[in-house]
């Protein structure tokens, strides 16, 4: 070999040699990665009641702001629901309004009804006080008029002996008929006297019974009078009542408003309304279908906030933190470069959140490199056309130095 072939030869070494040492000075202190993509939040538009579709709003692909109407149901089986419940409260609320009305009104009644009980008692009481005493004041005339018949009987018996005396005296014509009949006079006025005092006997009995009678029937109206005490002393108990039944009544306000509330929410929840800003897609829905509360319709993907989400190898996590810078290149825009920084790093590897984990200790093992998601965000303001869609493949690249 010539002198020169050896000097091209070297030459050519130490330009492979720079090369590959210009290459890993390059490649230092970063990592990337092909296995990535752009994520963003995708929601599933479902109905929170069931119903008819009477109108929908959007088609597919088409951009949407918050709050924009998406879909109506028909809101006439709600509104029914709604005036139900309106009529419901009404009701209740009229319940309630007398049933409060009626506790003041029992309260006073058991106060008077105690303070009439008591003066009835102490009326029930005088009254049997003076039946006592007219049963007493009975008895003694009753025990007059036995006294007064016995004295009457003894002077008629003595007249009547005065008369059968004078009569054989007057037969002999000792005395004479002048005194004859004014004994025969004192003895039928003897007679009649002691008549008159039975006769008073008689009515001091008929008294006696009669005072005796109206003593019971005050007894009785006392011990009425005492029963109807107890009966009004009960009225706290039933001023209780009334007030528990006025707070039931005031319960089942609550519970006609608590409807109401929610039946006017059914009514709300006929019309969809777009949560955020987006981009709708896979609408499955049409007019005149009848749908079932979480039955998904459609879905909106909000490209105003996207991220990627970049698998790394274990062995790349190393040196990799949340902050450090990052680019990244989009195949779909001819490998258009975004700035960015890594958000997050996952707290497990993909195939831990996969739908059949895999089991190391079942089976012979065999060491596969995971890979870990790492959530990179991107700078603000890049992207103003929104042209970065869910699912587009990118190249990131950390600079982990």
């Amino acid at each position: 070999m010539s002198r020169q072939q050896i000097t091209l030869a070297v030459a050519a070494l130490v330009l492979v040699l720079v090369g590959i040492g210009v290459w890993l000075w390059l490649t230092a202190g970063r990592e990337s990665t092909d296995d990535a993509q752009i994520d963003a939040r995708v929601t599933q538009i479902a109905p929170r009641v069931g119903g008819t579709i009477a109108r929908v709003a959007v088609n597919d692909n088409q951009r949407v702001d918050a709050g924009a109407v998406l879909i109506e149901l028909d809101p006439r089986d709600y509104q029914v629901a709604v005036d139900k419940a309106n009529a419901e409260l009404a009701d209740a609320d009229a319940n309630a309004l007398a049933a409060r009305s009626t506790v003041p009104i029992a309260a006073t009644a058991a106060t008077s009804g105690v303070t009439t009980a008591r003066g009835g008692i102490a009326q029930a009481q005088a009254a049997v006080v003076a039946a006592e005493r007219e049963v007493e004041a009975a008895r003694a005339r009753f025990a007059s008029a036995q006294a007064h018949v016995r004295e009457a009987d003894t002077n008629a018996a003595k007249t009547a002996r005065d008369v059968e005396r004078l009569r054989g005296l007057l037969a002999k014509d000792e005395i004479a008929q002048q005194q004859f009949d004014a004994a025969v006079a004192a003895a039928e006025t003897a007679k009649a006297a002691a008549d008159s005092a039975r006769s008073q006997v008689v009515e001091a009995d008929a008294g006696i019974r009669v005072a005796e009678s109206r003593l019971i029937h005050a007894r009785a109206g006392e011990q009425q009078a005492h029963a109807e005490l107890q009966t009004a002393q009960t009225a706290p108990e039933q001023v209780t009542a009334t007030r528990a039944r006025a707070s039931a009544a005031d319960a089942r306000v609550q519970q006609a408003r608590a409807n109401l509330a929610q039946a006017e929410l059914n009514l709300q929840y006929t019309v969809l309304k777009a949560p955020a800003a987006g981009i709708i897609s896979k609408k499955g829905v049409n007019t005149g279908q009848v749908v079932q509360p979480g039955q998904p319709l459609l879905a909106l993907v909000q490209i105003d906030d996207v991220w990627v989400t970049a698998n790394f190898k274990e062995t790349q996590l190393k040196d990799m933190r949340p902050g450090q810078r990052a680019k990244v290149d989009v195949d779909a825009l001819g490998g258009r470069e975004f700035n960015g920084k890594v958000d997050s790093i996952a707290g497990a590897t993909g195939a831990r959140f996969s739908l059949l984990p895999p089991e190391n200790a079942t089976g012979n093992f065999v060491k596969v490199v995971q890979r870990v998601p790492v959530k990179i965000v991107l700078d603000g303001a890049q992207d103003p056309e929104h042209l970065l869609r869910p699912g587009m493949s990118v190249v990131p690249t950390v600079f982990t130095k």
